[in-house]
């Protein structure tokens, strides 16, 4: 599928991360519309998109690209928060705890990742599949 990056809204994961997969559930069953797409990091979208911006792909992270902008770690977390239906929205109250600090919790629980949750292979439905990108 081909799909213009700089207009779209992508979330990129760890495709091998089980807890990174409940996220992209929790996202698919919140959001408020269809227009966030999926890619796993390994994808050649996420290797293209990401290494053009400058950013070295860390399977640890979470990569959120809105309007051209890609954020990560935390920031990314509470910025998808945007796109969900209510209350979600109202997380990105976070956004006023410093970086540092987020990112310091994201990373620790980023780090034990694969022990809190493991890997699965999501299923996504017929109308779904259209959002999952490569």
């Amino acid at each position: 599928m081909e799909i213009d990056v700089a207009k779209n809204i992508i979330l990129f994961y760890d495709g091998d991360c089980g807890l990174c997969n409940s996220s992209v559930q929790f996202v698919l069953k919140h959001r408020k519309h269809n227009a966030i797409y999926f890619a796993t990091l390994q994808s050649d979208l996420a290797k293209q998109t990401l290494n053009k911006k400058g950013i070295e792909i860390k399977l640890d992270t979470l990569y959120f690209l809105k309007n051209d902008k890609v954020y990560h770690k935390s920031t990314a977390g509470l910025r998808i928060t945007s796109e969900l239906k209510f209350p979600y929205p109202l997380l990105k109250v976070f956004l006023i705890i410093p970086k540092f600090i987020r990112d310091t919790v994201y990373s620790f629980i980023a780090n034990r990742r694969h022990k809190i949750q493991n890997g699965f292979c999501l299923l996504p439905t017929e109308l779904e599949k259209e959002l999952f990108i490569s």
